[in-house]
């Protein structure tokens, strides 16, 4: 299964009557976000003792709902 085959099955769920509901969606979120080790830029920063400049400028760093989050799941 490819990542647009599961996101059709996300949407198909939750599009249809009785489908999936919003803390079924926040529970996904949840999962998914502790398989990529998720964590906002200050949250990593003190968590691994590094300034958040190190943090931002040399991990990995994505944009979530308009909020960066360092991934580190290596």
């Amino acid at each position: 299964m490819n990542v647009n085959q599961i996101c059709d099955l996300i949407s198909g769920s939750t599009e249809k009557k009785n489908g999936l509901s919003n803390a079924d969606l926040v529970q996904i979120i949840e999962h998914t976000g502790g398989y990529l080790n998720l964590k906002t830029i200050p949250e990593y920063a003190k968590e691994n003792g590094i300034s958040y400049n190190g943090a931002k400028k040399f991990r990995t760093v994505r944009k979530i709902f308009n909020v960066k989050f360092v991934i580190d799941n290596d």
